[in-house]
């Protein structure tokens, strides 16, 4: 039998993990898309207004799309596709990275998101 003591601490076990949970993977909405290829920086765009870029690399044609608030790789040839399961980026720091094809999406915000690289 559970006791109120028993309860308590459950209850508050939980409103810790959430907490940590909201803070952990809550950060800052990026507003700039910055693209590179073979580790030059083909474009900086805002995150405003809904368009699609191509960009190419040693193994074809990256399609990036972006919407207002958040950008993806939509189409790579690469032959994995880890950049296009990346999925949508919305906060400040992630990038998505299509290395066979050398061209990396990057969300930037107007506070810099640090990483372990950051120390």
């Amino acid at each position: 039998m559970l006791r109120a003591g028993d309860v308590g601490v459950l209850l508050a076990g939980a409103g810790f993990v959430i907490g940590l949970t909201v803070v952990a993977w809550g950060g800052p909405r990026g507003d700039t898309a910055v693209i590179r290829a073979a580790g030059q920086i083909v474009e900086t765009t805002a995150l405003t207004h809904a368009r699609t870029l191509s960009v190419k690399g040693p193994l074809g044609t990256t399609e990036i799309e972006i919407e207002p608030g958040r950008a993806r790789v939509a189409v790579d040839p690469s032959p994995r596709q880890l950049c296009v399961k990346q999925g949508w980026l919305t906060q400040s720091g992630q990038a998505a990275l299509c290395l066979p094809n050398q061209v990396s999406l990057e969300i930037r915000g107007r506070t810099a998101a640090y990483d372990t690289l950051g120390y």
